[in-house]
């Protein structure tokens, strides 16, 4: 099977049109998922509890911890899946999504059976103490016990249908289930409805993701006729080459987003000691600087299909033009960002809780984040990058050097030199760093690969 309109996409259509049509619907999901997790705070702070907002802020690191199975077969199958379709080796697509899908399955039940035998260790490893952590656990009742399973099928089916081209399709799954999840919000949390608290935002967030699945599903079953993407259990293979393929940029993929749970770990107990109130603040701080981080999150993954693609059919020119296209909108966009975040902290703050402390934590914290989102930018798509040509080894050297060089110890440093709020700056002076590192890396890549080309000639 051949779809040309794919073929075009890929292949033929200019790149900005090209990279539009893969990366504006991946930012509109990406924008709408964290206008929902921004929906979770709102309208947890509406209770104006600061108990509850912080229970959020707490299980963020398990939540984030999805994102490890995520991208080990969401980001391992998408890439493979890409490389092969820029190759036409059509089965090898088949076997590639089929193999992501059943192992995000079995890992996100064994993921929510862990999580819930070991609940009590668990949630003292995440700073919940004895005014948090019955919230704390309630939250986690939904969004993990119940919820790993469809939180996590929801974003790598996203992934494999990107995976061909299909970015609108992926991007309406994801949004459907984020839209439901901001209406559902305020009846479960709110006093006017069932006012279940940070309860109320798991369930919600439960339910949505449950719908959110059950659209891809639907979506597969119809175009079954059409589409590269097979969950059919016939196409479930553990053919040495899709294994490796899959695992060897999965992988690193992972361990990236387990190193930024243990990072986002680290902050949240070196937040507790300084209160309640500090921890929510350092939530709403975290999840406004959110936004721009999966606009460019959103950007690096929308084109990951046109960079797989046209690198394994070596049209390197080609992408070459898209990364630098996509790199300069990104830029622009995240420079105007950070300005309007640094001198507009208050009012964003205040935005989700009238508390003169929090908005007070709050702003100061979010000055420091929103100076690392350009150099954040590059970094991303860097990443991007070798995720998509098959590098996992690169990807994982960049994970490595975020957190466990960088990040990790400045937070002991910056916390001893400028407490609590010298925390916020960590993730600046890292990126920073390795902004410089993944230019160098790519005009080295790119080299390799023009010579390759003219050897090859």
């Amino acid at each position: 099977m051949q779809d040309e309109s794919k073929i075009e996409l890929f292949e033929r259509m200019p790149i900005p049109r090209a990279v539009a049509s893969l990366a504006i619907p991946t930012i509109l999901s990406s924008l709408v998922m964290i206008l929902y997790n921004l929906a979770d705070t709102y309208f947890v702070g509406m209770v104006n509890d600061p108990i509850q907002n912080a229970a959020v802020t707490l299980a963020a690191p398990v939540l984030l911890a999805f994102n490890a199975i995520n991208n080990l077969f969401g980001v391992g199958s998408s890439s493979m899946m890409s490389r092969a379709l820029g190759r036409k080796e059509f089965d090898t697509v088949y076997k590639s999504s089929a193999f992501g899908f059943y192992c995000a399955l079995t890992f996100g039940v064994v993921f929510s059976l862990l999580c819930t035998i070991f609940k009590a260790p668990l949630l003292n490893i995440l700073g919940a103490e004895a005014t948090t952590i019955e919230a704390t656990a309630a939250y986690m009742k939904w969004t993990v016990t119940f919820g790993a399973v469809p939180a996590i099928l929801n974003v790598v089916l996203a992934y494999l249908v990107r995976a061909e081209g299909s970015a609108f399709h992926a991007s309406i799954g994801t949004m459907s289930g984020c839209l439901l999840n901001i209406v559902l919000d305020p009846i479960f949390i709110l006093p006017w409805g069932l006012n279940m608290g940070a309860e109320g935002a798991g369930l919600a967030t439960f339910i949505s993701n449950c719908f959110a699945c059950f659209y891809f599903i639907c979506l597969l079953f119809i175009k079954r006729e059409k589409t590269y993407v097979s969950i059919s259990p016939k196409h479930i293979s553990l053919e040495k080459m899709i294994v490796i393929g899959v695992c060897a940029v999965g992988i690193p993929a992972s361990i990236q987003n387990l190193l930024n749970v243990t990072g986002m770990t680290i902050l949240n107990n070196f937040t507790s000691a300084f209160g309640t109130e500090a921890v929510a603040s350092m939530g709403i701080a975290q999840k406004i600087n959110m936004i721009p981080m999966q606009v460019a999150l959103g950007l690096s993954q929308g084109i990951m299909p046109l960079i797989s693609y046209n690198y394994s059919s070596g049209n390197i020119e080609r992408m070459k033009k898209a990364l630098l296209f996509t790199t300069k909108i990104a830029l622009a966009f995240l420079v105007v960002l950070s300005c309007f975040y640094y001198f507009q902290g208050n009012f964003l703050i205040a935005l989700f809780m009238n508390n003169e402390t929090i908005i007070n934590y709050g702003a100061r914290l979010l000055r420091g984040f929103c100076l690392g989102l350009p150099f954040m930018c590059i970094d991303f798509i860097a990443v991007g990058v070798f995720q998509a040509v098959g590098l996992g080894k690169y990807s994982l050297f960049f994970a490595i050097a975020r957190k466990i060089v960088l990040e990790i110890p400045l937070l002991f440093i910056l916390n001893k030199l400028a407490p609590f709020y010298g925390l916020a700056y960590s993730q600046f002076i890292t990126e920073v760093v390795l902004a410089v590192i993944s230019i160098l890396t790519l005009m080295k890549l790119f080299n390799r690969l023009k010579q390759q080309k003219e050897s090859a000639a």
